[in-house]
């Protein structure tokens, strides 16, 4: 059974400025998993205005995320988080079904 995509109120947060420089309080962040990378699979990120018929809508504190169907079998059960550090900022995945990854942190396996 699929499990939901939390999340954190700092993924929220960036997801919500991030809006509002775009000036469009609608956008969603869209999630997705991609073949490549250099542990099998990638993940993406973009925005998007519109949910495809496959798309899962995950919600928290009014900001939305998106998931398709297939990336959502990748993904079942991760925390979206938006980190930042000394070398930068991004969204971060933590993945319980991720077997390994690489140092980037955009790169997995599943075993």
């Amino acid at each position: 059974m699929l499990q939901p995509i939390v999340i954190t109120p700092s993924a929220a947060n960036r997801i919500r400025h991030l809006q509002q420089k775009r000036g469009n309080p609608a956008l969603m962040l869209r999630l997705a998993v991609d073949g490549g990378g250099c542990s099998g699979f990638q993940y993406k990120f973009s925005f998007t205005d519109a949910r495809n018929a496959d798309d899962h809508l995950y919600s928290a504190d009014d900001v939305s995320v998106v998931v398709d169907e297939t990336s959502l079998e990748f993904l079942s059960g991760a925390t979206l988080d938006y980190v930042e550090q000394m070398i930068g900022a991004s969204f971060a995945i933590k993945n319980p079904q991720a077997t390994s990854g690489c140092g980037c942190g955009s790169s997995f396996a599943v075993g």
